[in-house]
């Protein structure tokens, strides 16, 4: 039995879906860097007769769109961790100050996607015995390992 768990835990980490936002992200970068230092280059062959000024021109481009885009992933990236850091520390918060109420929030999140009032209840009461934030950050906020 538990050599079929941890085939079906291999199994479910080989989806593509795990890996879709960094290669989104890899193909939409190399797509603008391509575009851009291509449109640079030809922009400059078409006002110089020679090469030197083409080739200076087009690795500029390449340093600057590189640069660019680090520092713009950079933030944006570090934008979204300030966010979910904070929603996370208002989350313990709340969970302190009313965890009923947040146990309720939980048992109406499983009952929107489906299970009936008394087993979303009774699922919401076993993950909050369990890990009461880690269910809320994951099934109230969809924050996870993967995003």
């Amino acid at each position: 039995m538990a050599g079929q768990i941890n085939e079906l835990d291999n199994y479910l980490d080989n989806h593509y879906i795990h890996r879709s936002n960094w290669l989104r992200a890899a193909v939409l970068g190399a797509n603008d860097g391509i575009l851009s230092t291509a449109s640079l280059a030809i922009g400059v062959a078409a006002a110089s007769a020679t090469r030197e000024p083409i080739i200076l021109a087009t690795l500029a481009g390449l340093v600057a769109g590189a640069l660019s885009m680090a520092a713009g992933e950079y933030v944006s990236v570090s934008s979204q961790t300030d966010v979910e850091k904070a929603d996370i520390e208002r989350e313990k918060q709340e969970l302190n100050e009313m965890p009923e109420i947040e146990l309720q929030r939980l048992a109406d999140i499983y009952v929107k996607r489906g299970l009936k009032k008394t087993t979303a209840l009774t699922v919401a009461q076993e993950l909050t015995e369990h890990d009461a934030l880690g269910a809320h950050i994951r099934d109230e906020l969809g924050i996870n390992e993967i995003s």
